[in-house]
């Protein structure tokens, strides 16, 4: 069996633990198939990973990959799949596990789904997670409706980006916060109102009928812009406040039709090809921030964990 390169960690540290190193390639079961990984993207999973804040989930067992979701070419298909061959170019998405910074993925057929014909891997990457995070928030868990208010926290980032102009796409009045310098960009994504969040006091906001948090901070204070039914979808907690975020988020689910959900991502085909169309028919355009060679994977993280990010930070696998 051939080695392939990955990105890995021995160790829960700064970006500094990050490096390219070896391991086995993967070989397909018969009901899998091989991907031979173009472009993956820097979330905000794999730092809360990287860092350990995650730990009692994912353990002590190093070394560790890193990545969720990719992009690339069908390199090899087992002899149950159907529907998939050799050449296809895909997208996926690997649900809770880490590992798409390699050069080869194995995945079941139900995490992929023809990536956008339109888009290099590299803009395509920029969309996937971001876009399945933004329709399971919004369509899913809010039930968004034509006409209602949404605000999106941290607008300019990898998730909220997409969720802009998924907002946008279900017909909503979309406010975004995001930094003064990102503004400008936020509104070339659809916005209706753009905000600096470190300015904008609270009470002069409004009321909402959906807020998604990408932040994952003061969701008692942003619960209190909800409307009467509204809906908070945390795509993130405060994990350096975890109870009280949590308790919160119980509490919510108790008191008051102000209610505040969160939830796990494990998207499948169904969504990632639908996604896939609103990217060829240009409902939504990539949003890359910076592409970054492979070896430079720690210089990545070292971007995303500084904020004020426009889209998303690339990876070039191959």
């Amino acid at each position: 069996m051939s080695d392939m390169r990955a990105a890995l960690f021995d160790r829960y540290g700064p970006p500094e633990v990050l490096y390219v190193g070896k391991r086995p390639r993967p070989a397909p079961t018969p009901d899998e198939v091989l991907v031979r990984v173009h472009a993956a993207g820097v979330n905000g999973a794999d730092l809360l990973d990287r860092t350990g804040k995650v730990r009692l989930v994912t353990g002590r067992t190093f070394p560790k990959a890193s990545g969720i979701d990719f992009a690339g070419e069908v390199a090899e298909v087992g002899a149950s799949v159907t529907g998939v061959r050799e050449g296809d170019r895909v997208w996926g998405l690997l649900g809770r596990k880490m590992g798409s910074m390699a050069e080869y993925v194995a995945v079941r057929p139900r995490q992929i789904a023809p990536a956008p014909e339109n888009l290099t891997p590299v803009q395509a990457i920029s969309l996937l997670a971001g876009g399945a995070t933004a329709v399971t928030a919004l369509r899913e868990k809010a039930v968004i409706k034509p006409g209602e208010r949404l605000l999106v926290r941290g607008g300019s980032g990898g998730v909220g980006s997409v969720a802009v102009q998924i907002g946008k796409l279900f017909g909503a009045h979309v406010v975004a916060l995001a930094s003064a310098k990102n503004l400008d960009f936020v509104r070339g994504l659809g916005a209706d109102e753009a905000l600096d969040h470190r300015t904008t006091p609270l009470s002069e906001l409004g009321r909402f009928d959906v807020i998604v948090d990408t932040a994952g901070t003061q969701h008692a204070r942003f619960r209190r812009l909800l409307a009467p039914g509204g809906r908070m979808v945390a795509v993130t907690l405060d994990f350096n406040r975890l109870l009280p975020s949590l308790a919160t988020i119980l509490v919510s689910t108790v008191h008051g039709s102000r209610r505040i959900r969160v939830f796990s991502g494990n998207p499948d085909t169904e969504l990632l090809t639908e996604i896939t169309g609103y990217a060829e028919r240009g409902d939504i355009v990539p949003v890359v921030d910076t592409v970054h060679p492979f070896d430079r994977i720690a210089d990545a993280h070292r971007a995303l964990g500084a904020g004020g990010v426009r889209g998303k930070h690339i990876i070039r696998i191959t």
